[in-house]
């Protein structure tokens, strides 16, 4: 069942393709990967019986399927191979834990890391709570961008609940970084946690060096 489900969403989206699209998309994404040229409405619409909750493989089988997806040239299939995973997201595991490391650091790109950081690790740390100093540490410790980056991003929907004591240790390793993509997940979190809480982010941007980048992301909302 696993490579026809795969097979099959190819084939829907290879059959809507639109060459002049494409370049586009990827012009945008600096030629990092290769498009169908499927704008993001069509792609939602060709895909929603594949996320019907009969369509849905069984979730011993998510692995396979969502490196299959992974593997496959087209940058669209990844865009649904993440919101495929989120599908299962009330059961998931250390499995699905591990799945969520090998697609953020395989064909890493802010277009995915983003979608999967937000989405599918805050809702897996919701659920293991006691997991998210742990790995967070390790991903701060690994050296790899796209891991820090997630770090940083997975408490972007969280509101209220955003853990300020965490995302403080987690920013502060990071100062001095010349990474863009760091620097502009730090002005990012604390851009968003600003609509719940800009005392306190105010308070950290005037006691936290923060690279100027951060810094005017950050207090975009609150100035």
């Amino acid at each position: 069942m696993s490579s026809n489900y795969v097979q099959t969403l190819c084939q829907a989206f290879a059959a809507h393709a639109d060459p002049a699209t494409a370049e586009g998309q990827k012009a945008y994404m600096k030629h990092k990967f290769e498009f169908y040229g499927l704008k993001s409405p069509l792609r939602k619409e060709l895909q929603k019986p594949f996320l019907q909750k009969a369509a849905l493989p069984p979730q011993t089988q998510l692995p396979e399927i969502i490196k299959s997806f992974w593997e496959t040239p087209a940058r669209e299939t990844q865009y649904f191979a993440q919101e495929l995973l989120l599908k299962y997201a009330r059961s998931f595991s250390e499995k699905e834990l591990a799945l969520m490391e090998y697609m953020v650091t395989t064909k890493s790109w802010w277009d995915t890391v983003d979608y999967i950081a937000s989405n599918s690790i805050g809702r897996y740390f919701k659920k293991h709570p006691d997991q998210i100093r742990p790995i967070t540490g390790r991903w701060m410790d690994s050296g790899n961008m796209w891991l820090q980056r997630s770090a940083l991003l997975f408490q972007l929907k969280y509101k209220d609940q955003l853990d300020t004591e965490l995302l403080e240790e987690l920013i502060n390793p990071l100062l001095g970084s010349k990474e863009f993509f760091i620097n502009k997940a730090i002005g990012w979190a604390l851009r968003q946690h600003s609509k719940t809480d800009p005392v306190w982010v105010q308070d950290f941007a005037d006691r936290t060096p923060l690279a100027p980048l951060s810094r005017k992301e950050a207090l975009r909302l609150i100035r």
